[in-house]
């Protein structure tokens, strides 16, 4: 029997190869980091606000997303080290 078409095809997914797949212009990762990137925008506009964020003794003034931000940074460097340590 002939191969249907006379073109390879990248792993029964119909494109031929070299071409569709993971280099499409919207692909899942690309479209979940757009979507994070434009509420993170939206959380930055609606959170400019002064805080005052008592460090210890200083208290520091800031805007309250880049005090939330340093939190979340805190977090996922605490987790980094977690699982890291945890995994090896």
């Amino acid at each position: 029997m002939s191969p249907k078409g006379g073109s390879r095809s990248d792993k029964g997914t119909g494109h031929p190869t070299g071409t569709g797949g993971s280099h499409g212009r919207f692909t899942t990762r690309r479209v979940v980091f757009l979507v994070l990137a434009v509420l993170t925008l939206v959380f930055i506009f609606e959170n400019t606000r002064k805080v005052t964020v008592r460090l210890l003794i200083p208290e520091v003034v800031m805007p309250l997303y880049l005090a939330l931000l340093a939190a979340a940074i805190l977090g996922a460097l605490c987790t980094a080290l977690y699982f890291g340590r945890r995994s090896k």
